[in-house]
């Protein structure tokens, strides 16, 4: 039973992560911001709403927005937490982690290319550009956590951390956290690489591809941002908070403060640093797959 205490958090978090990010982002502008609650605000008010479908789309534009929240719960229920147990857990099941994301992806860019329009076409292909780069750094990441721990499955990973871990092999996994930190900003569409919050239409990557969906597929498509962002996030604060206790609770609220401090984090890099020129976008990501790379490479030696 308490493997199912990690996805239902998410489930009811995922959304103020979203709002701890607004609100630090309005700390450093000098702004008193959105409430930290308006996240969920704002899907209450989407679910009320009425959709309405272009008589060109199929059944692929609905199925979007579905399969964007299906697939990061799956995901969620593949990572253990703050010592918790996986829900899911097999040898192997980190490909099914990375490829669960792929999978919401194709299906976000499908319902937008659905649509027939040319402007979502343009959003559609630099967000599959930019995954390209982004999915080979975060398999290299979890490659070289599996070298380190011995094991295939994301449970075996991060429940064999310690911190003794990064006693001994600190420059490999700092090269690890540093290329899932990069990673965990691309995939969730945050400066340096997008900007949730732009209305410059040419300049737009995720945004540009949801402009069409409306009320609860709005509302769906805002929830599944959010319950990605809490996935990776708790695998990256798996990798840099490893502390394990045969006590429930501590490990719970010492991972739970490691996911709220990244957030802060984030709201911290999005009011310190402008979004990245598009043809920067690649090189960033490159980088990002070589400190990957550079930390498997440390670990087989």
């Amino acid at each position: 039973m308490n493997s199912l205490i990690h996805p239902l958090l998410a489930l009811l978090l995922a959304p103020l992560l979203l709002g701890i990010i607004n609100r630090t982002k309005a700390l450093f502008a000098g702004r008193t911001g959105q409430p930290l609650l308006q996240a969920y605000f704002d899907l209450a008010k989407l679910l009320r709403k009425g959709a309405v479908y272009s008589e060109t789309t199929t059944w692929v534009f609905r199925a979007g927005p579905i399969v964007g929240v299906a697939a990061p719960v799956v995901a969620i229920a593949l990572i253990p937490f703050g010592g918790i147990p996986a829900l899911l857990n097999f040898p192997g099941d980190l490909i099914l982690f990375a490829y669960l994301f792929g999978l919401m992806r194709f299906m976000t860019v499908a319902a937008a290319l659905d649509t027939g329009s040319a402007f979502e076409g343009m959003g559609a292909s630099r967000e599959v550009q930019f995954s390209a780069l982004a999915e080979p750094a975060l398999l290299l990441g979890l490659a070289a956590l599996a070298r380190l721990t011995g094991d295939l499955s994301l449970s075996g990973i991060l429940g064999s951390l310690t911190p003794q871990d990064w006693a001994h092999a600190a420059p490999a996994l700092a090269l690890v956290t540093a290329g899932l930190l990069v990673v965990y900003l691309a995939e969730n569409s945050r400066i340096p690489v997008d900007d949730p919050n732009t209305h410059l239409e040419l300049t737009m990557i995720h945004e540009v591809m949801v402009l069409d969906h409306g009320g609860p597929d709005f509302g769906l498509i805002l929830y599944g941002a959010s319950l990605k962002l809490w996935a990776l996030g708790a695998i990256l604060t798996g990798v840099v908070l490893p502390f394990h206790d045969e006590r429930l609770w501590p490990g719970i609220v010492i991972a739970l403060g490691g996911m709220f401090g990244l957030a802060v984090f984030v709201g911290v890099v999005e009011s310190s640093m402008a979004r990245l020129r598009l043809l920067r976008v690649p090189q960033l990501l490159v980088a990002a797959m070589v400190l990957s790379a550079l930390a498997l490479v440390l670990l087989m030696r």
